[in-house]
């Protein structure tokens, strides 16, 4: 099977693309890939890294608003779509696909409209519950669209043949036994906090959990805590530690820049207070954790909401907007959760039923049915 796999710009769209290739590698050790990215994106270091031979292509989005520095991107963006077509057949055409795979950024939106009009079978896969604006057109040339929630369908082409077949996660970041990752964190079995804001920290959820552990370090309660503050925390938030009195490790705490084993601490977790994007609630919902959802603002169709949402919806996560995560509003959160373990619990049940445990399996199953000959 040649498998040609396009999508890239962030992590959000280049990881999904590199699960999927691992599951047709898995059915099918003898299958040839190729990828096609961006040469500025993500995708230029991690598609390489993984072992697959990456072609690259120049595209760029428009932008609405008119300022002399849009017009010019503007511009520059309407090159970038005159030679992306031929240079997507070209790509098409020298690799000679059995399928054609997107999984979202402007990259994929040349290649699969360029595979579906040369009669390759197609298909999109939709990480987030309102879908990307490449994601929206290729829906209506696609043989089939993959979604990881049903509700973004609502943004999709009426009628397009789809399944939900989930988010692929990390292997083995559902079957670590919670008692287990305690011990090897060395923590007791008081509750465990697990915070992070993604490699690069992110401001809001630094500001409210400098303010957090203190309160419940001096307060006395019996509360483990994880804290990945990221890049941009590097040096303000162990400054504001050491203001505060309170050591980056002890029995009860490790606050680090970058959580290097996730699947440890998202297992000894009882509450993750995290941002939304589609991977971190694939990996919630694998473990069956309840969580505090502060998503990002400044992301494209506000989807990191409209993710949080689904769990927000389902009893699974408390949804606080970034406009009112106040260091306060936090504390108290934690601290109503902290009295109410009973419902903390049933968070994460709520969690665990949002769980496609067959995710594999199911896009596989896509794939196989597009591409043996009928």
């Amino acid at each position: 099977m040649r498998v040609l796999l396009a999508g890239g710009g962030t992590g959000g769209h280049i990881n999904p693309a590199l699960a999927i290739a691992e599951i047709i590698r898995t059915h099918d050790p003898s299958a040839e890939f190729l990828f096609v990215g961006t040469p500025n994106g993500m995708e230029a270091k991690l598609v390489p890294q993984a072992g697959y031979r990456l072609e690259t292509m120049h595209v760029a989005g428009f932008q609405r608003k008119l300022t002399l520095k849009n017009i010019r991107r503007n511009i520059q963006a309407m090159y970038y779509l005159a030679v992306s077509q031929p240079r997507a057949r070209k790509i098409v055409k020298q690799f000679r696909p059995d399928i054609a795979i997107g999984t979202g950024g402007y990259v994929a939106g040349p290649i699969l409209h360029a595979a579906a009009h040369m009669g390759i079978p197609c298909v999109i896969h939709e990480q987030n519950a309102f879908p990307g604006v490449t994601n929206k057109m290729l829906s209506k040339e696609v043989s089939h669209v993959m979604l990881t929630v049903e509700k973004a369908l609502d943004y999709l082409h009426p009628g397009c043949p789809y399944t939900v077949t989930g988010l692929p996660v990390r292997g083995g970041i559902s079957q670590m036994d919670r008692a287990a990752a305690r011990r090897q964190l060395g923590f007791d079995d008081g509750m465990c906090i697990l915070s992070f804001g993604g490699s690069l920290g992110a401001g809001c959820i630094n500001e409210a959990m400098a303010e957090l552990i203190p309160w419940h370090v001096k307060q006395g309660l019996k509360i483990n805590h994880i804290h990945g503050y990221g890049g941009m925390g590097k040096d303000s938030f162990p400054a504001a530690m050491e203001h505060a009195g309170v050591p980056l490790k002890s029995d009860r705490l490790r606050i680090t820049e970058y959580i290097h084993d996730m699947d440890v601490c998202l297992a000894a977790a009882d509450l993750v207070i995290c941002r939304s994007g589609a991977s971190t609630l694939a990996e919630l919902e694998a473990v069956g954790r309840g969580s505090i959802l502060i998503p990002s603002p400044i992301v494209t169709g506000n989807h990191q909401l409209h993710n949080a949402n689904v769990l927000g919806d389902a009893g699974a996560a408390i949804v606080i907007e970034q406009k009112d995560a106040s260091p306060k509003r936090i504390i108290r959160e934690v601290e109503m959760l902290y009295h109410d373990r009973d419902r903390l619990t049933e968070m994460g049940k709520n969690a665990k039923k949002l769980e496609i445990a067959d995710t594999d399996e199911r896009i596989w199953k896509i794939i196989k049915t597009l591409t043996q000959p009928q």
